[in-house]
């Protein structure tokens, strides 16, 4: 079990060099904690490795607090993994053949 919050402020003070102090739950990435668009890729980069999970871009949009963050995180989490499709019906009767 991760304790998001606290993982997530790791990654932020390792990319933005900020004190953990000022990691507020209404912290703004980028009016606050001065995170560039560069900075919100390896933010998202980082949780994607640290959390195993996939971020689409369009989320990664979404979210401008540390607070929406966290939250957004936790949902991903907590939501089951996308089953794989299973895969098509193998047809062997051209090789019986």
């Amino acid at each position: 079990m991760h304790d998001v919050a606290s993982e997530f402020r790791e990654i932020l003070t390792f990319h933005l060099g900020v004190e953990p102090a000022r990691l507020t739950e209404g912290a703004r990435l980028k009016e606050d904690l001065g995170a560039d668009s560069l900075d919100r890729v390896e933010i998202v980069m980082s949780c994607e490795e640290r959390f195993d999970i996939e971020i689409p871009n369009q989320s990664a949009g979404q979210f401008t607090t540390v607070g929406e963050a966290v939250r957004y995180l936790e949902i991903r989490l907590a939501a089951p993994p996308v089953a794989e499709p299973a895969p098509g019906p193998i047809r062997l009767l051209s090789a019986l053949r």
